[in-house]
């Protein structure tokens, strides 16, 4: 048994899929992109992009009953890895404590933004 979770308050969701999934004591989480919740990408910096990204991921952990401090796998996606090093100082404000999550950091060929990121989150 498993129930999907939409939010208002991130981005919409760019295809037919759910923000997140309930499945038992296990969140997954699809891929935030920055944008703001009535769709408009946000553009600038790479920092503005990643902190976006990582609000709407939050925003949709919290309309799930979660928080991404229940991270267990974290996803990130980077149109440029020379962003690599930016990323993990903004990555340490939203996910923290002693018990971090595994993460796979790659680069890929995304269009029209420069960082997307999905997680996995365990609740119980």
């Amino acid at each position: 048994m498993h129930r999907a979770v939409t939010t208002d308050k991130a981005a919409p969701a760019g295809g037919p899929y759910s923000h997140a999934v309930v499945a038992g004591d296990t969140v997954y989480l699809a891929g935030a992109i920055p944008a703001r919740p009535d769709g408009t990408r946000v553009t600038g910096s790479f920092a503005e992009q990643a902190h976006a990204a990582f609000r709407n991921l939050a925003a949709v952990a919290e309309a799930a009953g979660a928080s991404l401090d229940q991270a267990v796998r974290v996803g990130v996606y980077l149109r440029d890895f020379a962003d690599f090093a930016e990323l993990n100082e903004i990555y340490a404000q939203y996910i923290k404590g002693d018990n971090l999550p595994v993460r796979t950091t790659l680069p890929v060929p995304l269009v029209g933004f420069d960082i997307e990121i999905d997680a996995v989150l365990y609740t119980a």
